[in-house]
């Protein structure tokens, strides 16, 4: 089966207009071309493309799941961008990311997300709770949990520091079937259901086939891929082997979830 092609749009950086100070690799407010304004993850940020890939990655995967996600596109920034900027510290971070960046849609007012305030039902809980489980999303917890309201609706943001066992060498597809025991701190975690954490298992090894898989890893820009000795055909199909290792065992950190919340009790 040939995989279901998914490439985000291309837009290009035309004003800065602040930088989102509160995350650690320096976000910014940014207009593009197209006339909307976009929260610019850059690619010569501290932890380098790998953040991109990983925040390019999970929020397909969330919205191949039926969850909701702002736009993801790529991002051009010239070389030329910033040369006016007074802010060292910005202009550095300019110039180290020209070429392609990723960008997400800026939700005009929208909320964070406080657990004390809003329910979320356990259905939906369960579903977000399995693919930070997949994707090994330590990033999701009640002192940051990057989700937004927005009109009402539940909006998942932020999944750079996903896949972080892609940071850790070149044999780091080899720890797919690892355990994720930070489960245990997942910010919904407490209103999911054993039933449901079932049914979202169920749900998503059924939504996220090999061709689904495929079809998101395409998207990835080759120039994103800089493993030395290895071409990004090769690094595609490494993200592509580690997706499906992890959905074999899903049941298994299924269970692991369900442990873990009923040892809040």
């Amino acid at each position: 089966m040939l995989p279901i092609l998914l490439t985000p749009r291309t837009v290009a950086v035309t004003r800065y207009v602040t930088p989102l100070r509160e995350g650690g690799s320096l976000p910014a407010l940014v207009e593009a071309d197209d006339g909307f304004l976009y929260v610019l993850k850059f690619r010569g940020a501290g932890q380098g493309v790998k953040v991109l890939v990983a925040e390019l990655l999970v929020g397909e995967l969330a919205r191949a799941l039926g969850l909701r996600v702002p736009e993801l596109v790529f991002c051009e920034l010239d070389e030329a961008f910033g040369r006016t900027e007074p802010d060292e510290e910005i202009q550095d971070l300019l110039r180290a990311s020209t070429g392609r960046n990723l960008a997400l849609h800026f939700l005009s007012g929208a909320s964070t997300f406080d657990p004390l305030v809003t329910t979320v039902e356990p259905a939906l809980a369960a579903l977000i709770v399995w693919l930070d489980c997949l994707t090994l999303n330590v990033d999701r917890t009640a002192r940051n949990t990057n989700m937004l309201l927005w009109h009402r609706e539940l909006w998942l943001i932020d999944h750079g520091a996903a896949l972080y066992v892609h940071h850790t060498g070149p044999n780091w597809v080899q720890t797919a079937t690892r355990a994720f025991p930070q489960v245990k701190d997942h910010v919904l975690l407490p209103v999911t259901t054993a039933e449901a954490l079932a049914a979202a298992d169920a749900a998503g090894r059924a939504r996220l086939t090999p061709a689904v898989l495929a079809g998101i890893i395409a998207a990835i820009p080759d120039e994103w891929l800089t493993e030395p000795d290895q071409t990004p055909t090769a690094q595609r199909a490494g993200y592509q082997q580690f997706l499906e290792a992890r959905l074999t065992v899903s049941a298994t950190f299924t269970q692991e979830a369900d442990h873990a919340r009923l040892a809040l009790v």
